[in-house]
């Protein structure tokens, strides 16, 4: 899940709350609020600072080729009530509070131990994902797919993530067509044509003892008991060991039905973006190469970079630094070994500049056009990144 950047080079996420970060690079447009998701609304954000020539163009680019006319703008359908996680699964301690957690400051950097358990949630996130992708269908509400969602991370005794951060209703973030992120999920039924993102953390959690002659579980996890199974836990027989709660977050952007070739390139594209973003990862990369790499490569295709939302460090806690930025930019800081963190560049066939809902989550683009996203959840190693969310 992506967090907010805003103006003043204010740092805030709908999942983090607020931090102060150090930039001088291109002051960005805070998010407008909007009251009711209609087609008047979208347009009344104040257009962002241009600084040159490409900036002007920026936000105008494909507008010739938008097909907003013929696609309905998107609104809002009924939200559910939120679903019960078993007393028995580990929850994040965000949970339990009604403050909305900030973000953690230092980088997450793991042991031999940390990063298995990292493998573990990242695995399951993965195998939830690609379960909630043969579910996209025509037909099928946003709320079913959080359904499913929900039931098949908590019988793996993990704990969705979203629910309950910072007031999130639902277990997994659905965001349908031009909306940018942090989609609720909710009775719309999904239509022929529409590509929609689904954004999926899970929260993997297991107190244990291990004992020369015995192991005892609190979670039946097929999951965990992979990670007991290492060479690492199986040489550590007469320790004891509580392993903390650990969070894989992974996002896709699906077709439902036929799409037609400008959806899919974009798709195609943003796919590409954190491909090429993953390759260029290895201990000592200033995290500044991502953004660039992700915007010079979608600046080919006349595509849009959304700068609001980006990647964070992950872990132990949801969100940490470092701070991600999917565009171009002067920010400092160098990748570690044995670090954790997500990129997730969200692109747009239109403008960047998002708009955000009542709801005081979704985000949608000013002028209805497109947005696609893809994330995973990354491991520095000694010769690159190893992506620790996919099946």
């Amino acid at each position: 899940m992506a967090f907010t950047t805003s103006l003043q080079s204010r740092l805030m996420s709908s999942f983090l709350g607020e931090r102060v970060i150090q930039s001088a690079m291109n002051p960005l447009q805070p998010l407008h609020r909007s009251g009711c998701p209609s087609p008047k609304d979208v347009s009344k954000q104040v257009p962002r600072a241009l600084s040159n020539l490409a900036d002007i163009l920026f936000n105008k680019r494909n507008q010739g080729s938008l097909q907003t006319d013929k696609r309905k703008r998107l609104q809002k359908g009924k939200v559910s009530p939120r679903r019960p996680v078993p007393s028995h699964v580990p929850k994040p301690p965000y949970v339990d509070s009604r403050q909305l957690p900030g973000i953690s400051s230092g980088p997450e950097v793991h042991d031999a131990k940390g990063i298995e358990c990292m493998r573990a949630a990242g695995k399951l996130a993965a195998e939830v994902l690609s379960f909630a992708g043969t579910l996209v269908k025509p037909g099928i509400t946003t709320d079913e797919i959080d359904q499913a969602v929900h039931q098949m991370i908590i019988d793996n005794g993990a704990y969705p993530s979203p629910l309950g951060y910072g007031g999130f209703p639902k277990s997994v973030c659905t965001s349908v067509n031009e909306c940018i992120c942090h989609g609720i999920p909710d009775s719309r039924p999904l239509e022929d044509g529409d590509i929609i993102n689904i954004d999926v953390t899970v929260y993997l959690n297991v107190s244990f003892l291990v004992h020369s002659k015995y192991m005892f579980s609190q979670i039946h996890s097929y999951y965990f008991w992979k990670v007991l199974s290492t060479d690492f836990f199986q040489s550590s027989l007469r320790s004891t060991f509580i392993i903390q709660g650990y969070h894989g977050d992974t996002s896709a952007t699906f077709f439902c039905g036929n799409v037609d070739e400008d959806a899919k390139k974009l798709v195609e594209v943003t796919h590409d973006c954190l491909q090429k973003a993953i390759s260029i990862c290895r201990p000592g990369v200033e995290y500044s190469r991502i953004g660039k790499t992700i915007h010079d490569h979608a600046a080919k295709f006349k595509l849009g970079v959304v700068r609001q939302f980006v990647g964070h460090g992950i872990g132990r806690v949801f969100h940490s630094d470092p701070v991600i930025l999917h565009y171009r930019n002067n920010e400092r800081g160098r990748m570690l070994l044995g670090q954790t963190f997500t990129i997730e560049p969200m692109l747009t066939m239109g403008s960047i500049n998002p708009v955000l809902w009542s709801d005081d989550w979704t985000a949608v683009t000013e002028d209805g056009s497109l947005s696609a996203q893809f994330e995973h959840t990354l491991l520095i190693t000694e010769n690159g990144a190893e992506i620790m969310t996919q099946c």
